[in-house]
């Protein structure tokens, strides 16, 4: 697979502190990255140097093939950036920013008019074309941005937190575009919000303190989750106890995890010790017991949970002793 984004050994250091310490990553078209992280992780200075807006101060970034700092033109040709904060021309309207963006992208007459209705299409733009910029809400503003960089239809995105600003119905709508235009580019996405991955993202990509710590595919970062193939069931208070002992009791199981469920119901989640299905060996235990289950379910493991262990270990130790 052609990799249309590539970055190697990216690096930038402000004075003494290391934002962003050897990076690797490549994007091929068809996939989705999802580039998590919490707040100063090295998330934007990352993208920034990939798209060029940034040099690095070791390593190298290339879009398409051609190096985003020896071949700037030809790099951003094929790339449609939106920038943290998504910097826009306050005092022009939507649509005369967007005709200027396609004039700079090298679109006009018919070609550019025809570009800039469907971008004005796909955001769901068209009611405030002929207003200032200044004067729109911040979602409006984020899918002005988002316009501007599908203008040129480039073969890559680098897209940072595309759904900022945004309601849940025009969230739902930009995970639907970004699914819509998947198969012929490849798109990054910075994100704090983990649903955006599940939603949208083939991969996930997790950065802290400026080192990548994971790339991999949403479900198998989800399976190092100890909630990967745990078991829980809901049933009630008065079978709690006894069932939280018997449940710890297995060899398979390496703890339980107690929840109230209602005033007379407790979930308890059974966590499985190798990761490996315990569902079987939880039925049997409910079966002979004559427990009154509610629910019994095997879960799939948490993203989040994945996350905060990898981004904040000390606390996450410190959470559950």
């Amino acid at each position: 697979m052609l990799a249309l984004v590539a970055a190697e050994g990216l690096t930038k250091r402000f004075d003494a502190h290391v934002a962003v310490d050897r990076v690797d990553l490549e994007v091929g078209a068809g996939e989705v990255l999802g580039f998590l992280g919490p707040n100063g992780a090295g998330k934007s200075t990352t993208m920034k140097m990939i798209a060029g807006f940034l040099a690095p101060t070791e390593g190298r970034a290339a879009i398409c093939g051609h190096d985003v700092t020896d071949d700037p033109i030809r790099a951003r040709r094929n790339l449609g950036y939106l920038p943290e904060g998504a910097p826009l021309y306050g005092d022009m309207t939507a649509g005369a920013f967007l005709a200027f963006a396609a004039a700079m992208r090298g679109l006009s007459g018919r070609q550019g008019r025809t570009a800039i209705g469907l971008a004005v299409e796909r955001t769901d733009l068209a009611e405030v074309l002929a207003q200032p910029i200044d004067t729109l809400s911040k979602g409006f503003k984020r899918r002005v941005g988002l316009a501007q960089a599908l203008l040129h239809d480039p073969p890559v995105l680098i897209l940072d937190e595309p759904t900022d600003g945004l309601d849940p119905n025009q969230k739902h709508e930009m995970r639907a575009l970004i699914r819509e235009i998947r198969p012929s580019k490849a798109i990054v996405i910075s994100t704090h919000i983990l649903e955006e991955v599940d939603a949208v993202c083939t991969r996930a990509a997790v950065i802290a303190g400026g080192r990548l710590l994971a790339d991999a595919a949403p479900a198998e970062l989800a399976a190092l989750s100890p909630l990967h193939n745990a078991v829980s069931l809901t049933l009630g208070a008065r079978f709690a106890d006894a069932a939280a002992a018997s449940l710890d009791g297995l060899d398979r199981v390496a703890g339980v995890r107690r929840a109230p469920a209602g005033p007379d119901a407790v979930s308890l989640t059974a966590l499985s010790g190798d990761g490996a299905p315990i569902l079987a060996d939880v039925g049997l235990l409910v079966q002979a017991h004559g427990w009154e289950v509610e629910d019994l379910r095997t879960e799939t493991g948490a993203l989040d949970d994945v996350f905060r262990r990898m981004t904040q270990p000390d606390a996450e130790a410190a959470g559950h002793g």
